[in-house]
């Protein structure tokens, strides 16, 4: 059996056991938490938020790319979210990778150039500046008053905030 089946079972298990519960849609803090996809920040545990709380997307790096934006600007403007909380981390993965070494990478590979950006980067919290100008600069967005970013220590659970002047 693999991974995905254990899952699968694990879920039959877990939800047989639990009484049905009907969450609204719309977030109860009317928060959206963008982040890395690393398995190491388990967002729920390291915010204390519990289900039905905030949305969270998340991306390779938690950059944020036109479809973040796109799903910012739906959870604002349809689902009720005010505030966005962007959460970059130590030892991340896309700071290994270049984008034009990765881009040669996946073209040496498929025979095709991917029309996606990679958005890789060397320093975490100048990323996490970018990603704040990023949502604050967009037209897209209605409530970009309250939007702050974090860097979270996957070795010490912490989160540090990274400040950026009003643009």
């Amino acid at each position: 059996m693999g991974l995905i089946d254990e899952l699968v079972e694990n879920n039959r298990r877990i939800s047989s056991g639990l009484s049905p519960q009907h969450l609204d849609v719309r977030p109860k803090g009317k928060l959206a938490i963008v982040t890395c996809m690393d398995s190491r920040l388990n967002v729920f545990q390291a915010l204390g938020l519990g289900d039905g709380q905030a949305h969270i997307l998340r991306n390779a790096g938690g950059v944020i790319t036109e479809d973040v934006i796109r799903s910012l600007a739906i959870s604002q403007r349809k689902l009720g979210t005010e505030s966005v909380m962007l959460i970059h981390h130590t030892d991340c993965g896309m700071q290994t990778i270049t984008d034009d070494g990765f881009r040669s990478e996946l073209q040496a590979a498929t025979g095709t150039a991917p029309s996606f950006a990679i958005e890789s980067f060397t320093d975490v919290e100048a990323d996490v500046a970018q990603s704040i100008l990023r949502v604050r600069r967009s037209e897209f967005i209605p409530h970009r008053q309250d939007v702050r970013g974090f860097v979270y220590n996957v070795t010490d659970y912490s989160l540090s905030e990274v400040k950026v002047e009003n643009d």
